[in-house]
This record gives C-alpha cells, sequence and structure tokens, in this order.
C-alpha cells in the first residue's frame, strides 16, 4: 500500500462527497483522513489515503473524476502525513511561541510552501490568496508571500496561517515588552501588554479593589465593569493595556495587581490606570504611567489625556512626578489633564517612584 494526498472540489451539495469517497473504495483506496474546506467555487476536499500499490497517479485520478470530483491534485505522501491535524498544528503553535523568529519556517511546514518571502513594508496588495499565492499581513508590521506549484490555496488555510501569524506576533510582543520592575519596598512586579486570556484575573482585580478605587477609575458607578467592556479594554482596537502582576513565587499563580489602559482616538491617546488598594501608594502608578507615556510617545501620538477627579490626590501626584507641562481643564469636580508628547524620546530604565 502506497500513501497519497488527493485534493479536489466538489459541488458542495448533499452526497457528493459520498459519491467521491464511493468511487475511491471502489478501487481499495482506503481514507486515513479527510479535511473539507468551503470556497466560493465548491467544497475543497483534502484527503490523505492509503492506496494498493498496483494504483498509480493516473488511476486515483481516474478515481475522483468518476466520482465527481474536479481540479484533482495527486501527490505522494510520507509517513508523517498521518499526524493527526490539529496536533500538528498545535506543535507548530508551541515552536513558533518558544522561538518567533522561525515563523517562515513554520508557515513553510504548515502548508507545504515552495517558497516564503518577508518583506518589510506592508504589502501593496490586498492580504488573501490568488490561486498559488498567498499574502499575508505580518502584525509585527510588513508582510508575508508564500507559493506552492500545487494545490491552489484555500480560505481555511489562509485563516490558519493568519492565526499562526497573531500567535507569533502575541508572544514576540509579550517576549518582548515584559519586564520586571522593583518597587521601593523591594517587591518585584512583572508588568507587560495585556492579552484576552487575562479577562478572568482582572475581573479578579477589580473585585478585590475596593469602591473608591473603581470609581476613581471609571469616573462613574463604583460596580466592576461588564466582562465584554474588559475584554475590549485588555485589547483595544488602537493602544495598548498593560497589567502588573505578581512574579507567583514558589509555584503560586501569578495574581494581576494593577492595569494601565492607553486608548487611542485621533492623534491623542487616554490614559488610565487601576491599582489594588494594598498596592497603592508604593510606586507601582508611576511605573505604569512612565511606561505608558513612553509607548504613546514611540506610537506618534500628539497628546496624552487623563481624566481625573479633583479629589484623587495619589493620582494627581503620580502625574507630578512625570515632570511634564501638563495644561488643566475643569469642569466641577473632573479634571481633564493634557500632556503634549514629544515624537519619538530615547527609552530610559524604570524607576518606581
Amino acid at each position: 500500500m502506497t500513501l497519497w494526498r488527493i485534493r479536489a472540489t466538489v459541488d458542495d451539495r448533499p452526497g457528493y462527497l459520498s459519491v467521491l469517497t464511493a468511487s475511491l473504495a471502489l478501487r481499495g483506496v482506503n481514507i486515513l483522513t479527510v479535511q473539507v474546506h468551503t470556497t466560493e467555487h465548491g467544497a475543497v476536499d483534502d484527503f490523505l489515503v492509503d492506496a494498493p500499490d498496483t494504483l498509480d497517479e493516473a488511476g486515483l485520478l481516474a478515481a475522483v473524476e468518476r466520482g465527481r470530483g474536479r481540479d484533482c491534485w495527486v501527490a505522494r505522501s510520507e509517513a508523517r502525513g498521518l499526524a493527526d491535524q490539529p496536533t500538528r498544528v498545535l506543535g507548530l503553535a508551541t515552536r513558533l511561541v518558544h522561538d518567533p523568529d522561525a515563523t517562515g519556517e513554520v508557515l513553510r511546514a504548515l502548508l507545504g510552501a515552495d517558497e516564503v518571502t518577508w518583506r518589510a513594508a506592508p504589502a501593496l496588495a490586498r492580504p488573501g490568496i490568488d490561486g498559488n499565492t498567498m499574502l499575508l499581513a505580518d502584525p509585527n508590521g510588513g508582510s508575508y508571500t508564500l507559493r506552492r506549484l500545487a494545490p491552489s490555496f484555500t480560505p481555511a488555510e489562509y485563516a490558519r496561517a493568519q492565526a499562526l501569524l497573531e500567535l507569533g506576533a502575541t508572544a514576540a510582543r509579550r517576549s518582548t515588552e515584559q519586564v520586571t520592575v522593583v518597587l521601593p519596598d523591594g517587591a518585584e512586579l512583572t508588568v507587560r501588554p495585556a492579552v484576552a486570556d487575562d479577562l478572568t484575573a482582572v475581573v479578579e482585580l477589580h473585585q478585590a479593589c475596593s469602591a473608591r478605587s473603581r470609581q476613581r477609575r471609571y469616573l462613574g458607578g463604583a460596580g466592576v465593569p461588564a466582562p465584554a467592556r474588559l475584554r475590549r479594554l485588555l485589547e483595544p482596537a488602537r493602544g495598548l493595556t498593560l497589567v502588573a502582576a505578581t512574579t507567583g513565587s514558589g509555584g503560586a499563580a501569578e495574581s494581576v495587581v494593577a492595569m494601565a489602559n492607553l486608548l487611542a482616538e485621533g492623534d491623542e491617546a487616554e490614559l488610565a490606570l487601576l491599582v489594588r488598594d494594598d498596592w497603592q501608594r508604593r510606586g507601582l502608578g508611576s511605573t505604569l504611567l512612565r511606561r505608558l507615556t513612553r509607548q504613546a510617545e514611540s506610537a506618534g501620538y500628539a497628546a496624552m489625556v487623563l481624566h481625573v477627579q479633583a479629589d484623587n490626590a495619589p493620582m494627581l501626584r503620580t502625574l507630578r512626578r512625570l515632570s511634564r507641562p501638563t495644561t488643566v481643564q475643569r469642569d466641577g469636580g473632573l479634571l481633564t489633564m493634557t500632556v503634549p508628547l514629544a515624537a519619538e524620546t530615547p527609552a530610559t530604565a524604570d524607576t518606581a517612584g
């Protein structure tokens, strides 16, 4: 018996896949795995089969055509093709998380691409597939172009590849931007960009904060915001959210003790902080404010805006420690503070104050 990969398109109608599989079965072909890719031209069926040694490529093509298949592609496969596809993809994702520099190799392995090219500039054409060419937007900047002789790429393959790129970008960003800060009292915390998986920990952060702390952060009700709103804050469409977490020494799980949001609109970015009550007045707010200020400058925002209650003395002190020119507008008990930003300044070491 010989392993083959077969890809063919059939009409996306009830019973058509069974006609194709029956045609293969009549010739002694054992179907080991099948994936169905839905496209606008029909259902693309991707088979891994074990065929009799007497059945060659021409015989397989004829069997597919008799089974109402079209645009058929057939190629010999290796034993590694027997690996469970979800398991294989998870293995590639794990490799990418541990080695973001292997992105090109991971894409090649995922899609069987003959050529993978990365360009620093964003793609001129719209990302997507065009027959045997796939164009992917790199979340870190630039673009990937993939080509293979056969078979043509499918929308499902494009979605998998783009999802892997997003995963790799998140892993690379967390690895690059995660830092350990030491507060004046010697406490160590990890500060890193937030991700969607932080939702449970951030809900717990809000529950552990006093009603007064929550009211000062959201300038309204003192309740815990709905999970949908917190999810949007964790991964804003434009901007950045940082979380500060205990290091989880002794095998204990980390605990998020602060969240800092930089939410961009136009050429300005609004900043807001929430620090758990037992971690306030320890220099953590100043540390987060400085890091987000540098992020806002690097992103090219013209100014940073904070809305602060006039009686929120701790936040006003934290802002003064930033030592930046600030304009203040007052509307009753609410202060709107605008901090102009330079285009970009050299990074400096974190100092908790």
